[in-house]
């Protein structure tokens, strides 16, 4: 059974912060290495993040990344290749 929830401590929300900034340094890496490496970068940026941000955070950044590609490219499968607002 998980855990109750629990009174916000200066701990738990000091811990939180760095896990924001943390997300938001690998979101910086993967926007950087998508753009001076184009669209093989969108491949490459995960796993530049993640080789750089060590530990737990590096594999949550991969895996999350992992994620959003996999929608990515499975939400393009679905089209026809016709554009909708076209002429």
């Amino acid at each position: 059974m998980p855990d109750p929830i629990k009174v916000p401590t200066v701990k738990g929300i000091t811990q939180a912060f760095k896990d924001l900034g943390i997300g938001a340094l690998g979101g910086g890496i993967i926007i950087l290495a998508t753009r001076m490496f184009g669209a093989i970068g969108f491949l490459a940026a995960p796993l530049l993040a993640g080789s750089m941000l060590k530990g737990e955070s590096g594999k949550v950044i991969t895996t999350i990344s992992g994620v959003a590609l996999g929608i990515a490219l499975l939400s393009g499968m679905g089209s026809s290749g016709t554009s909708e607002g076209g002429v």
